[in-house]
């Protein structure tokens, strides 16, 4: 893979830190120093303004806006995108002395320091300001998100005078105006505003999407020892112009406490106008805010940390990943999903992807309950725009989006919007995993069950019998993007199989242990007996294209064939492919984008042979180009697996640094969060060997030959298991002593409070 690392941030286990200002490097770092709630993001751009390249985002979960392009289209093709609008600049501030505005691209400074603190969820800049009029100014700028009171945030600035006394003017307030960068375009209309002077300075104002009526009510309470304040009020904004006289060497302190309350949906009108009038109310400080997220990261780290021993730029990596999937979901907001880059960018429009529930639930399942939940209850609170999107493709039942934030198709490529099928697959693969893991039998009689029915009801529908009468897909695409109206693709077809197989299993556990909740579901859609009749016949018939004599799954009918192109040969300048070569001539050849049978034989490991594995790794991995971030995780977990630990290494190289070391050059745009989630499965599922899809869970840990040890955690029946690894021994204990039974390196092995010890098998 011809991707190299772009360093520019130092090393350090538990902080991200940029010491010195390079411009170059500015929205890469706007990225990286993203916050997040899982309620609200913001990027990590300068609050006093800046006049060089920039992305001022502010982000809420579940705030989009719309737009319905001019052109005729085919039925089936959906005629709308829905996109995460950027929203309020609630860190809004400039700064003024002697008539000169702070700006970081013109503005002299010295002793740049910028710092991400992992443990405690503060961003931190300081410098020097050299004014044009000789004046030395020393600056902290602090910013936090709650993690547990999720609508409130909350700023500090620190002034001081290193050269006798000043006159700053400063300005803070609450900014609308900012245009979506996507569309170049102010997407806001505003009302409420206000502005009140007392003994703390309150700032108010709504702003509503155009198209989608969706409202922010952003709320400020400034508490600030100043002079000579003046009110600005003007369409899209609010603010508080104060004067500050600095003595030398005595620091001045600025605190905004900050409230966001955002509508999304017409049913919490009731409840949001509640919030609205209080919102100017005290309810939390600076310092609480600090406390409460130190313990929130304390008790992450207590029961997700990652500790490797021996290599500190992977150490710093894999807590920056740990850290940013905690920022961008962790069970706050019931009903919401997790966009490609979290609430970090624009790219992707904010839509969430299938890789939902391939890369980004196996984390939740292991460190939050509550999130891998809400996850699954997104996919049930959109099954009416599943349904939808069903008929729209004349197919009964649920067929889910490739790309949705409302749970509408918000793709309008029709090649994967209508032929992509494993969105709908991994909500039952979710589904599956979920209550394998914690065995919620209310969740499926609830919301499971139902969702099962209908995405089994799609794949009736949307499939077919063959003249030899083999049932399967056919003119679609699977994972592998490079392959399009392709028939009975094997990823497609064993995850259908697969669905057909739980369903009807559930269909039967449940009527018999809650024949009520049995008949409630199936009456409440009209399920008839003969569905799942057609649909055993259906998986008993599963056209699943298998070489006995190879061992090999082809990918599809006819890929054998096709034209063999030697990935490595392609010249590095042709990168990305969708630049430089013609849309018609990726499809071509047997090139393969990111993995697809190899992809299957990791969701279902253990239903494969040692033989066949190998057999498949061998032939789809030099096929594979890795034009996909989350490509690169799946071959490194297979190669471990597989013993061929330098190729794992090699392929993992990236993983835990993808946006820390800018490796895609595309880090600007926001972070990958699914690779994010993908780097987690790379050590936890690659050199650690967890495997979750048998009868329980197995572990067949491996280490890299420069670490010295590592150290990971998972939650699992209610307790925290402790793995420890190193080239002499594994050790594994659980926390609070509940039994729980594994199997380490092929045997079982009832865990407790008293620490296992068995030597490491290379």
């Amino acid at each position: 893979m011809a991707k190299v690392a772009d360093k520019y941030f130092e090393i350090d286990q538990w902080k991200i830190i940029e010491n010195g200002y390079n411009p170059a490097y500015g929205e890469v770092a706007e990225s990286v120093f993203s916050l997040g709630n899982e309620y609200m993001g913001i990027r990590g751009f300068f609050e006093e303004g800046y006049s060089g390249k920039k992305l001022i985002g502010s982000y809420f979960n579940g705030i989009y806006e719309q737009t319905k392009p001019d052109y005729g289209h085919y039925k089936g093709i959906v005629d709308f995108t829905e996109y995460m609008v950027n929203s309020v600049n609630w860190l809004y501030t400039r700064m003024e002395v002697d008539g000169e505005q702070l700006d970081l691209a013109v503005s002299e400074v010295e002793d740049f320091r910028r710092v991400l603190d992992l443990k405690t969820g503060v961003l931190t800049r300081s410098f020097v300001w050299n004014t044009k009029s000789g004046k030395k100014i020393r600056l902290l700028f602090e910013r936090l998100l709650s993690m547990t009171k999720v609508t409130c945030a909350a700023q500090k600035i620190t002034m001081e005078s290193l050269s006798g006394a000043v006159t700053v003017q400063l300005t803070s307030g609450l900014d609308f105006s900012e245009k979506h960068q996507m569309t170049d375009e102010n997407l806001w209309k505003c009302s409420r505003e206000n502005v009140s002077f007392g003994e703390v300075i309150t700032l108010g104002i709504e702003g509503t999407t155009l198209q989608t009526k969706k409202k922010v009510y952003s709320s400020a309470i400034i508490e600030a020892d100043c002079s000579n304040v003046k009110e600005i009020v003007q369409e899209q904004s609010v603010a508080a112009q104060m004067d500050f006289e600095l003595k030398e060497k005595t620091p001045v302190t600025v605190v905004k406490l900050v409230k966001n309350i955002t509508l999304k949906d017409e049913e919490e009108q009731a409840t949001y106008e509640e919030q609205v009038a209080v919102a100017d109310q005290k309810t939390f400080d600076y310092d609480s805010l600090l406390s409460e997220s130190v313990e929130f990261w304390n008790d992450v780290w207590k029961h997700s940390d990652i500790v490797i021993e021996g290599d500190d730029e992977n150490q710093q990596g894999i807590r920056f990943c740990i850290f940013q999937m905690f920022q961008t979901y962790h069970g706050a907001v019931k009903g919401t999903n997790i966009g490609a880059k979290g609430l970090t960018g624009e790219a992707y429009n904010g839509n969430a992807f299938w890789d939902t529930e391939t890369y980004c639930l196996p984390f939740f399942l292991f460190n939050n309950k509550e999130a891998a939940k809400n996850l699954l209850y997104f996919r049930y609170k959109t099954l009416d725009e599943a349904r939808e999107r069903a008929k729209m493709l004349d197919c009964k039942g649920a067929f889910y989006p490739i790309a949705t934030i409302s749970g509408k198709e918000c793709c309008n490529l029709w090649q994967h919007a209508s032929l992509q099928l494993q969105a709908s697959t991994a909500v039952a693969y979710g589904i599956w995993f979920y209550e394998k893991i914690y065995q919620d039998r209310d969740f499926m009689k609830n919301y499971g069950l139902e969702m099962l029915i209908e995405i089994c009801r799609m794949l009736a529908t949307r499939g077919d019998f063959s003249a030899e009468g083999k049932y399967g897909y056919y003119c679609v695409m699977g994972p592998d993007e490079f392959q399009m109206m392709v028939n009975n693709n094997c990823y497609t077809n064993y995850m259908a199989k697969f669905t057909f197989d739980y369903t009807l299993k559930k269909l039967g556990d449940v009527e018999r242990d809650d024949e009520a909740a049995y008949k409630k579901v199936t009456d409440a859609i009209h399920f008839e007996e003969k569905e799942a009749v057609a649909w055993a016949e259906m998986s008993e018939k599963m056209d699943i294209p298998y070489h006995e004599d190879t061992k090999l799954f082809e990918q599809h009918e006819g890929f054998f064939k096709l034209p063999h192109v030697e990935v490595d040969e392609i010249p590095v300048e042709d990168f990305p492919l969708y630049h430089h070569w013609t849309y018609d001539r990726i499809y071509r050849n047997d090139m393969i984008k990111q993995p697809d049978v190899l992809m299957l034989m990791l969701l279902f490991n253990s239903k494969f042979t040692r033989e066949q594995l190998e057999a498949n790794y061998d032939y789809y991995e030099h096929r594979c180009i890795h034009e996909s971030s989350l490509s690169p995780s799946v071959h490194s977990i297979l190669a471990s697996q597989l013993g061929k630990h330098k190729e794992a290494y090699d392929f993992f190289g990236f993983a835990t640094r993808m946006d820390l070391d800018n490796y895609n050059r595309n880090t600007r745009e926001g972070l990958h969060t699914t690779s994010i989630a993908a780097a987690w499965m790379n050590i936890i599922y690659g050199f650690g060997g967890l495997r979750s899809d048998g009868e329980g869970l197995s572990l067949n840990p491996s280490i890299p030959e420069n670490w010295k040890s590592y150290t990971f955690k998972i939650n699992y029946q209610d307790e925290t298991i402790d793995v420890t690894v190193t080239k002499e021994k594994v050790e594994i204990k659980t926390e609070k002593g509940i039994p729980v039974s594994i199997n380490v390196y092929g045997k079982p092995v009832e865990l407790t409070k008293d620490t296992f010890t068995c030597p490491y098998q290379a």
